[in-house]
């Protein structure tokens, strides 16, 4: 246990702590309270048809049809196969990321040469790429997958590699002096030293991820929230798209949260 906890709180400090969850309560509050009432102007331009609930549908009808695809259990076929692909889609770019940042890292005429490249193509729009994905891996998961790959990892090697030069040089210089190899300058400085650089990376990836995998289930997929909201414009079942748009917010607050979360408990570890 650390000394930390020993050490006693001051009234000061109590009432500051005691204030700043209050504030923090207050802002949940009125986050809620607004979103409630958005909800309830929604309903209630529905139903006194200020609105036509056929084009905006409404937070009734999107229950309504969340609780039939939930009883015959297609809900969980769609968002579960999403999912899916977006995780395994984020995997593979923070492997392939990390270590590509980490070659461009050990070999200054590598990155010299391939920084313009790299440059490009992570400014080159992706849904460009996706039609392409298709056609050179079929409509699968497979070309799901790496479109959700495409989205990210190009920003990811650049910005860890931009991380991994920011790193002090006094201290990459001292491993030297002390007879260590770049072997030892990347596993006790630069990686230990961009931890949080990488766990930043990794928030912003897992959202870029799910877009990426809902820009190919657009083109190729037969299952999936992407294909929901694709298929439910084509026959105008307009609350299969707007049900569709709802679950893949909460999906990425609930990826993103997940990775803040872990994010904090390895920082509290460092």
């Amino acid at each position: 246990m650390s000394i930390e906890k020993f050490v006693p709180v001051s009234a000061s400090q109590a009432a500051y702590l005691k204030r700043l969850k209050h504030r923090q309560y207050r802002i949940a509050g009125i986050r809620l309270l607004i979103f409630a009432v958005f909800l309830l102007l929604w309903e209630t331009a529905v139903q006194r048809s200020w609105i036509d609930g056929f084009i905006f549908s409404s937070p009734s009808r999107i229950w309504n049809t969340f609780s039939a695809m939930w009883t015959d259990g297609s809900i969980f076929t769609h968002a579960g196969i999403t999912v899916l692909e977006t995780l395994i889609s984020f995997a593979f770019v923070v492997v392939l990321g990390t270590s590509s940042a980490i070659l461009l890292w050990c070999s200054d005429s590598l990155s010299e040469i391939l920084e313009p490249y790299l440059v490009v193509l992570n400014s080159l729009p992706k849904s460009a790429l996706a039609p392409l994905l298709i056609v050179w891996l079929g409509a699968n998961s497979k070309s799901i997958i790496v479109a959700g790959m495409s989205v990210a990892i190009f920003g990811t090697i650049l910005n860890l590699y931009t991380g991994f030069c920011a790193v002090d040089p006094d201290k990459i210089r001292l491993i030297y002096t002390l007879g260590g190899t770049q072997k030892d300058v990347l596993g006790k400085v630069i990686l230990p030293g961009t931890v949080p650089l990488l766990l930043s990376v990794m928030k912003v990836n897992i959202g870029l991820c799910l877009v990426g995998v809902i820009i190919g289930e657009f083109i190729g997929a037969r299952q999936g929230l992407g294909y929901l909201i694709i298929y439910g414009s084509q026959v105008f079942k307009l609350d299969w798209v707007i049900m569709s748009i709802a679950l893949l917010c909460i999906i990425a607050i609930l990826l993103y949260g997940a990775i803040g979360f872990a994010e904090k408990q390895c920082l509290k570890k460092r």
